[in-house]
């Protein structure tokens, strides 16, 4: 798909990794957007994730959600081995990951940060992330997504 490309799927490609890239139009400011997402996408709204860049006692991570649950930032930082937890600077995250609010990727970020994913992708065959671009996502095998962001996997989502 020309003029699609963005880091996460050069990245996907380079490391040739079995990937679809699936368009979708959504206002970014759309109450429940994750749901929105995948219903444009025509997908269960548990396999699409979202990717939340967040500080574990100072420093950067990104968790990776399902759009149906709220990230539970205990259990986030329990799993990074922290004490507190919070949603990142929406300008730090960007500056850090390379991508705009509303189209971070948890892959091919300007700089790798730790990345948890919640564990119940672990059951799902298939799931959506960000591509890196508003209303862009890559449909990937959760196993896929672990190996290449060297993700751990905890029970993130509320």
């Amino acid at each position: 798909m020309a003029g699609q490309g963005t880091p996460a799927t050069a990245l996907l490609a380079r490391q040739r990794v079995p990937h679809t890239v699936h368009p979708y139009d959504v206002p970014a400011d759309t109450p429940h957007y994750g749901a929105e997402v995948a219903a444009a996408l025509g997908v269960p709204p548990d396999r699409v994730f979202k990717s939340l860049v967040v500080e574990v006692d100072g420093a950067l991570a990104v968790a990776v959600v399902p759009v149906t649950g709220e990230l539970d930032l205990k259990a986030l930082a329990a799993a990074l081995g922290g004490k507190r937890a919070a949603l990142a600077d929406r300008a730090l995250a960007e500056r850090t990951t390379g991508y705009v609010r509303g189209g971070i990727s948890p892959l091919g970020q300007r700089r790798r940060l730790p990345t948890v994913l919640d564990s119940s992708a672990e059951a799902l065959p298939e799931m959506y992330v960000s591509a890196g671009r508003r209303g862009l996502q890559l449909r990937l095998a959760p196993a896929d997504l672990i190996r290449l962001t060297d993700a751990t996997t905890a029970p993130l989502s509320a």
